[in-house]
Order: structure tokens, then C-alpha cells, then sequence
């Protein structure tokens, strides 16, 4: 036997360690050990990130999941691909990345699903940039207070729920309620005031259907050029939709990122939400409230928390964030509502009492609310709606009142015809957004009894001929109004001639 020195030994030992380090071992190569319902559990891989890409060998090529369950002695990973494809055995490795999606102006136009595959029928997407799906919420010394307006073109929500960029506004209500079409109004908003705010919208396990209908409506008003549209339908595998509002947020973080402004849509959060839920219970996460898991809050504060009105050194854009959430019976109570209700800037309440009664958009005044949003707001349209909630208010209590004694002394029976006249101007047909100058006129009308003679079943018809009267004679006037400016006492007085002689024709 050769006699061998400690120190050759030693030498000889690091020498092999250093091999083997070398090579492929258990903390970069894991193995499948099965799969099913779009869940792969993977042994081995010990050094593997939350939600880092994770590429498992299959016969036809490489398939992609990310890891999300994260424990001793396996990993849970939702696959991105068929689990068809994957098999137990199989080779898995890590990439060293975290998911990313394309993002840029090439985007602008396309429908995309998730992982930015186009599903429009159109060429491949190239993008010189691309962006972290899961990304920190920037610091509190990046943002600033929304200070900018984000017109809406909805009557009822700038006058008493104005909304800032880079606000977070929560909408809210049961099922067909309109809360999408208060969403699409916004984004068409944008496109008719020439605002230069970036839309995306994210279905989130939506008919495909009705995502199809969207796009043909956008494409008729032409919004959908300055329009980013992220799909995914309930066939879809939870993965995609869990994934769906994080990557359209990355998509408008880019624009944000560029001193530039965008709105993003999520439609919505309830079944994102759901979800998560099956992912998680698939994962063997223990359940919660409802079923939920327990971290259901942090899924939608860090997806939220990124919307922001960037601080002047970073540039000013900003993201605004419309969230949806579908409640059951109108319980505003439930956990997930209460939960993305914690979290926004305040939220529009959409009531189906009111929708059956034809007052559409069905806001609810007295639960809606805007938190942040009146630091935004135009000065004109802040200086006729001031006091609109609280007279609208006393309106629904009085007539509630009314409806059982047939005696009222007059100041009663004139706040009650005024509620009547406020809340038939505040109706609006869909497809229709107001400017700000149509927004301030038909206020205005209404607030100083211009149209007190008038009819309450004629008030439409008497804005109608209104604006029209106004564009034809007075188009100075449309021009400061759109300003946002607070209007003089000569504008005003334009405003009670034309409405005066309006409310001629139509008195009663």
C-alpha cells in the first residue's frame, strides 16, 4: 500500500469536490415525481426561487412551469403548457429567471394571452423590451399624490366620484349591473378627449364571446389602436389566469415607466381570486375563510400596490388602476370585496335596485366614494358638484318619506323636484362618455333652475337641444370650458341664456 501525505489526501478531496460541483447535481436538475391537474411536483432543486421558470424535458421538446409551493425535500410547480406533455421522470432544471413578459408600444392594437402569445390572428409579437411578471411596487418616495384627472366621460362618477391618475378605484356590484360598460366608457374617454392614456384591459376567465364583442366595439369607436387587450377564458388553466393581471400590469408599467400615462381594467378580480384558490388547493396549501388561502390579501395588494402616479424625478406617468369584483346579492361584506376594498382608493358601487329601475349607470351614492380622487378633479366640474351627493342624498330620503303622505310643505316638494331633475340628467346611455364642457352645461342647468319649468320625462331631450344649441353658437365657450378651468361670471351667463331659451320650448 502506498503511503499517501495528509496534505495529498486533502488536495486530492478538494480536487473532487471541485468535480463534482462541476457537474450537474440535485440542486440544479430535480426530477418529476408526478403530475396532474396542471400541477407538477419536482424532488430535488433546493436552490430554486419563488416563481423562478423552471424548464421540464418532455419527448417533443421543453416544457415550462414556475415554482410555487417551496419546501425541504420537493417543489410544487404550475406548469404553463398541456400537462399532457409532461411526464414523472422527467428532467427538470432551473433557468435563473424569473417569468417575464414582452412589453411596448409594438403591444398597442393586439389581443395577448398571459405570456404575450397573440390570439388575434396576428403576426408574432416582437418586442425590444420585456418585464418582470412579479416585480416590487415602487417606494413611497417614487410616487406622488394623484394630482391629474382622469376623465371618465361618465357624468355621475367625474361630478361626485372623480377619479386621478394613478388612483386605484374599485367597481363594484352584483352581475349584470354594467360594471364592464362603466370600463369601457373610460377607455373610449380617452380615445375621444385625446388624453394619450394607454388602455389595457384584462379579461380574466371571461366568455370569449364577450371579450369578441368588446374588441368589435372598441374597433367601431377607435380605441383599440391605443388599446392593449390581455384574454383569458374560463377553459383556460388557472396558471393563465392567476398569471393574466400580473402581465398586462407589467405591460402598463412600461408606458408608467416612460413618462407616459396608462388605465388598466382588471375583469375581474373574483374569479382571479378563485383562481388562486385552486391553484393553492391543488398545491396543498392549507385552506382558509371560504376556502381561500391565507395569503388571498398579499395576491391582490402587491398586484394593486403597482399602479402609482410617479414621482417628477422618475418621469410623472402613471398607472390607474380599475379593478371589478363581482358581488353576490350586493354583499359588500364578503372576503374578497372587503379585502380589494382595504386596499383601493375608494370604489363605485353599482346597485341592482337602481339598475331594474332604469337609472344606468346604477351608482349608489351613498356607498360610493372616492378617496383621493377630488384632489384631481376639474376646477369647472368641482365648482357645480360640490354640494350634488348631499342634495342627491336628501332626495332618496325625502321621496322614500314622500311616497306615504301626500302633504308636503314646499321647500320639501322643490328638493324633491330637484332630486327628480339631478337624477334624470345623471342618466346616460352606454357608448356615449361626456366631455368636460357637456358635463359642466348639463350640471349646470339643472343646479341653477334653469330647467325648473321643464318636464322631468323631457330633461334628456332638453340637454340634447342644450349642447347642440351651445356647439353650434358658442364654440369659445366649449373651448375654455374643456380647460378644466374654473369659468368666469361671462361664461356662466352664456350658459343661462342658451338654457333659457332651450327650456322655452320645452316647458311643460
Amino acid at each position: 500500500m502506498t503511503n499517501i501525505s495528509v496534505k495529498d489526501l486533502s488536495d486530492e478531496l478538494r480536487r473532487a469536490i471541485n468535480k463534482i460541483e462541476q457537474t450537474e447535481g440535485l440542486e440544479k436538475v430535480g426530477i418529476v415525481i408526478r403530475v396532474g391537474d396542471g400541477v407538477a411536483w419536482i424532488h430535488g432543486l433546493s436552490k430554486a426561487g419563488y416563481s423562478e421558470m423552471l424548464e421540464i424535458e418532455t419527448d417533443d421538446g421543453v416544457s415550462e412551469a414556475f415554482a410555487l409551493n417551496l419546501m425541504e425535500d420537493e417543489i410544487g410547480a404550475v406548469l404553463l403548457d398541456s400537462e399532457s406533455k409532461v411526464r414523472a421522470g422527467a428532467k427538470v432544471r432551473l433557468t435563473g429567471k424569473a417569468l417575464e413578459v414582452p412589453v411596448g408600444e409594438e403591444l398597442l392594437g393586439r389581443v395577448v394571452d398571459p405570456l404575450g402569445r397573440p390570439l388575434d390572428g396576428g403576426p408574432e409579437i416582437k418586442t425590444k423590451q420585456t418585464g418582470l411578471v412579479e416585480k416590487p411596487a415602487i417606494g413611497v418616495m417614487g410616487r406622488q399624490s394623484v394630482n391629474e384627472p382622469l376623465m371618465t366621460g361618465i357624468l355621475s362618477i367625474d361630478a361626485m366620484v372623480p377619479i386621478g391618475r394613478g388612483q386605484r378605484e374599485l367597481i363594484i356590484g352584483d352581475r349584470q349591473t354594467g360594471k364592464t360598460a362603466i370600463a369601457i366608457d373610460t377607455m373610449i374617454n380617452q380615445a375621444k378627449q385625446n388624453t394619450g392614456v394607454v388602455n389595457i384591459y384584462v379579461a380574466i376567465g371571461q366568455k370569449l364571446s364577450k371579450v369578441a364583442s368588446l374588441i368589435d366595439r372598441l374597433k367601431e369607436e377607435g380605441v383599440l389602436k391605443q388599446t392593449i387587450i390581455v384574454a383569458t377564458s374560463a377553459s383556460d388553466p388557472a396558471s393563465l389566469l392567476y398569471l393574466a393581471p400580473y402581465a398586462a400590469t407589467a405591460m402598463g408599467e412600461y408606458f408608467r415607466d416612460n413618462k407616459k400615462h396608462a388605465l388598466i381594467i382588471y375583469d375581474d378580480l373574483s374569479k382571479h381570486a378563485v383562481a388562486y384558490r385552486q391553484m393553492s388547493l391543488l398545491l396543498r396549501r392549507p385552506p382558509g375563510r371560504e376556502a381561500y388561502p391565507g395569503d388571498v390579501f398579499y395576491l391582490h395588494s402587491r398586484l394593486l400596490e403597482r399602479s402609482a402616479k410617479l414621482s417628477d424625478d422618475l418621469g410623472g406617468g402613471s398607472l390607474t388602476a380599475l379593478p371589478i369584483i363581482e358581488t353576490q346579492a350586493g354583499d359588500i361584506s364578503a372576503y374578497i370585496p372587503t379585502n380589494v376594498i382595504s386596499i383601493t382608493d375608494g370604489q363605485i358601487f353599482l346597485e341592482t335596485d337602481l339598475f331594474y329601475q332604469g337609472l344606468r349607470p346604477a351608482i349608489s351614492v351613498g356607498l360610493s366614494v372616492s378617496r383621493v380622487g377630488g384632489s384631481a378633479q376639474t376646477k369647472a366640474i368641482k365648482s357645480v358638484s360640490g354640494d350634488l351627493r348631499m342634495k342627491l342624498a336628501q332626495f332618496r330620503e325625502l321621496a322614500s318619506f314622500a311616497q306615504f303622505g301626500s302633504d308636503l310643505d314646499k321647500d320639501t316638494k322643490s328638493q324633491i323636484e330637484l332630486g327628480q331633475r339631478l337624477t334624470e340628467i345623471l342618466k346616460q346611455a352606454q357608448f356615449s362618455p361626456l366631455s368636460v364642457w357637456e358635463q359642466y352645461v348639463s350640471i349646470y342647468a339643472v343646479t341653477e333652475g334653469l330647467f325648473n319649468e321643464v318636464p322631468v320625462a323631457k330633461i334628456q331631450e332638453a340637454r340634447t337641444a342644450l349642447l347642440s344649441y351651445i356647439k353650434k353658437k358658442h364654440k369659445k365657450l366649449i373651448d375654455t370650458l374643456n380647460t378644466g378651468a374654473k369659468p368666469e361670471d361671462e361664461v356662466k351667463e352664456t350658459i343661462k341664456e342658451a338654457a333659457k331659451e332651450v327650456a322655452s320650448e320645452y316647458k311643460g
